[in-house]
């Protein structure tokens, strides 16, 4: 799909939201519009032009990525050009993404159109291009599959340097330097590295601390390709696993196996977290488990769907999520098993391929 048919897509939408025209400032939405991956910058879009607006230090970069788009330059405080940029006949509510604009940012457009007494008012509003960006086209999901070819290749190369006295930071940064040399950009999250009783903590941030045989060791990150991120977890145990680790980490890949071969299109994000979610409380593990089954993966590392309590979206073709179920106990460590995956004829294909090996 172009992105002249995307931005048309998004425009069939004012009418529900009762808008005009939309400022796009979130960088993803931006991207997914215009091309332009530039750090700082707004797309206007109404039915008559669409126009991006950065400053000096982008606009040969966005006339490059994005041509076709009319490139308005941004100087100096947002009274100097907001009035003009949005000086467009027709505009009498003007949305903007809610959820992306600062407080101190509404206040600040309010007062200007205020002032100035521009002829329309803000209308809040969320998740319109999310909506779009929610199924993928194929070429987005070879770009998250060529991104997870890299986070692939990275656990291997992590299985295979973890001893000798190698910390959790050094190990870290080893993933994040074998994922940029393998063509990665920059990653879409910092890598989680979790040993002993750090992996008990599903989000810790890694440390100095030493990784030590016979205790479990949980390693999240993801590459990026294009925009397009995957996401891998995978849990670790060397010189010989206790009892504990056998039977929490057997959990926890029977609830993802269980989840990946019975998840099927059309059920809620909701239903899905609880074919493993059952799995880990009847092993006796329910209170262990206490974050949602998966996310939606793709210009964001977190975005629609969720699987999880309250998700009621029904699960369609071309959504492309993560199914990490984990088990966490205070004082012994965690166990989390994800890969990245997409909705396909009805059911799961599972996109990333790192071996799920235990020890």
């Amino acid at each position: 799909m172009s992105r002249k048919d995307r931005i048309n897509r998004l425009l069939q939408s004012f009418a529900d939201q009762e808008i005009d025209a939309i400022l796009i400032s979130r960088p993803e939405n931006r991207y997914y519009l215009s091309g332009f991956n530039g750090s700082d910058g707004y797309l206007l879009i109404t039915s008559r032009k669409q126009v991006l607006a950065t400053d000096f230090r982008y606009l040969e970069q966005a006339q490059r990525q994005s041509p076709g788009f009319p490139i308005f330059r941004i100087s100096g405080p947002a009274e100097n050009w907001f009035p003009e940029l949005v000086d467009e006949p027709g505009i009498n509510r003007l949305g903007f993404e809610s959820r992306h604009v600062t407080f101190y940012h509404y206040r600040e457009l309010s007062d200007i159109i205020r002032k100035k007494k521009l002829p329309f008012r803000l209308i809040p509003v969320d998740g319109l291009v999310e909506s779009l960006r929610l199924i993928k086209e194929p070429e987005e999901i070879e770009l998250i599959a060529r991104a997870a070819a890299i986070s692939d290749a990275a656990f291997s190369y992590a299985a295979s340097i973890i001893g000798n006295g190698i910390s959790e930071q050094e190990l870290a940064w080893a993933i994040e330097r074998f994922m940029r040399e393998k063509g990665s950009e920059p990653i879409p999250f910092n890598v989680i590295i979790g040993s002993g009783d750090n992996s008990a903590m599903p989000h810790i941030s890694p440390s100095q601390r030493t990784i030590h045989p016979g205790e479990p060791i949980i390693m999240d990150f993801g590459a990026r390709i294009s925009g397009y991120s995957s996401d891998l977890s995978r849990t670790l145990c060397i010189g010989g696993r206790d009892e504990t680790f056998r039977k929490v980490y057997d959990t926890v890949l029977g609830a993802q196996l269980t989840a990946i071969a019975m998840i099927k299109g059309g059920m809620s994000g909701e239903e899905a977290d609880n074919i493993a979610r059952i799995v880990i409380e009847e092993a006796g593990y329910g209170e262990a488990f206490g974050h949602a089954l998966g996310h939606g993966i793709g210009l964001s590392p977190h975005e629609a769907p969720r699987l999880g309590h309250g998700s009621t979206e029904p699960l369609t073709n071309g959504m492309v999520f993560t199914i990490e179920p984990g088990i966490y106990i205070p004082g012994w460590g965690g166990v989390r098993i994800e890969d990245t995956v997409v909705m396909e004829d009805n059911k799961v294909r599972v996109i990333s391929k790192a071996e799920k090996i235990g020890v």
